[in-house]
């Protein structure tokens, strides 16, 4: 029996709309599939160090990733609003904002900023590429190296909507932090495996961060007061040594707590990471930090790492990466210190600088022969080896 022309015509048209349901429901399932991939394998970086430690640089390192959304220092804004607290009472709040940024909800941020509030209100926004590029930017592209200065020139009076809604598209969140004195401050973050957290501790010569903190100290006061727990006006003249001690006595014990004392759920989230190696191959260091987060090394990104490393500049600028001799300010505060300046520094940070392998300077000979290298190669590959990924 013959079918009738339009039934035929009607089945044929039934099949083509259940072909493209069908197709439909499987782009719609593998992209559901897809994204959740995504989600599984975000990653999180928090880059812990002290003030004046090179971690602006670092930092750059991963802002400039173009698979990384990073934010410098988020937890400037609770210092600043919750100033007449102790460092320690602090810690939670702190804790708390670092939880909100990896999550990428920035409605933490209104507590702390104005409530008509812009991209602008956030500490140094600028230093962020993710937010000087699509979608927070449309000037730039998100492959570009982009510096501050052309990003807060450009991109700065846009909707503070605008950084969350960037957060959400990156598949590496990367936060930078000074102001966290403990490990055990971040157990929450570090056990939590939504999270899939790592860390990276820059630590630096304790005589170079003196040297740097001198010329910085009237950006550092309001911090000095926190980290001390003084509400005087003036800390007097012991007070850098002060909080020189409690940086290293920190550093000294974050390393500690990760490599030797913590629980096991600290094990391949850990890479402490020395400036003076950063400085020595930059490009090694940078590799090494990459492969730990999972994120791979642009030919672009090569090249701006040899190019910002091996510039003719031998002085530091506060926050400002900009092409520099990187082997030169390494090593710069040996010309800038008075001995008697590098004992004391020695004698509050010992434990440290024998932990991180830095040595020590009797003489004002040793200190100004640069033939003499303070740091200690042999103990870098010892604690490489030993605790490489920890």
């Amino acid at each position: 029996m013959n079918m009738p022309s339009f039934l035929r015509a009607a089945l044929i048209i039934i099949s083509a709309f259940q072909s493209l349901v069908l197709v439909f429901l499987y782009i719609n399932t593998a992209n559901k599939v897809s994204l959740n991939k995504v989600k599984q394998k975000k990653g999180h970086i928090l880059i812990l160090s002290s003030w004046r430690s090179g971690s602006s640089f670092i930092g750059q390192v991963f802002s400039q990733h173009p698979e990384v959304f990073y934010l410098m220092e988020p937890s400037w804004h609770v210092w600043d609003r919750m100033w007449e607290n102790d460092a320690n009472i602090l810690e939670l709040p702190v804790r708390d904002l670092i939880r909100s940024v990896f999550h990428c909800d920035m409605s933490v941020y209104d507590y702390y900023l104005p409530e008509k509030k812009t991209k602008s209100d956030v500490f140094l926004w600028e230093t962020s590429r993710a937010l000087c590029s699509p979608p927070a930017c449309g000037f730039f592209q998100r492959t570009d190296i982009i510096n501050d200065r052309d990003c807060k020139t450009i991109c700065g009076k846009l909707n503070f909507s605008t950084v969350q809604e960037a957060c959400q598209t990156y598949s590496h969140i990367a936060v930078k932090e000074v102001r966290l004195f403990r490990l055990e401050s971040i157990y929450p973050l570090i056990n939590d495996p939504a999270l899939n957290l790592r860390i990276i501790h820059l630590v630096r010569d304790p005589r170079a961060v003196l040297n740097s903190r001198e010329k910085a100290l009237w950006s550092l006061i309001n911090d000095n007061k926190i980290l001390l727990n003084s509400q005087s006006t003036s800390l007097g003249n012991d007070s850098n040594y002060k909080v020189m001690e409690t940086i290293c006595r920190s550093q000294f014990r974050i390393h500690k707590t990760a490599t030797t004392e913590g629980p096991s759920f600290l094990k391949n989230r850990y890479l402490m990471v020395r400036y003076e190696d950063m400085a020595f191959d930059p490009l090694e260091k940078v590799k090494e930090m990459y492969r730990f987060t999972n994120l791979s090394l642009t030919p672009k990104l090569e090249t701006w790492i040899h190019d910002i490393t091996h510039g003719s500049r031998k002085d530091y600028t506060d926050f400002q990466i900009t092409s520099r001799d990187a082997k030169s300010v390494s090593q710069a505060w040996r010309n800038k210190l008075s001995f008697l300046n590098v004992t004391k520094v020695q004698q509050v940070c010992k434990e440290a600088m024998d932990l991180f392998g830095y040595k020590l300077v009797n003489s004002e000979k040793e200190l100004k022969s640069f033939s003499l290298d303070l740091v200690n190669r042999d103990k870098a590959l010892t604690v490489k080896n030993k605790h490489r990924f920890w």
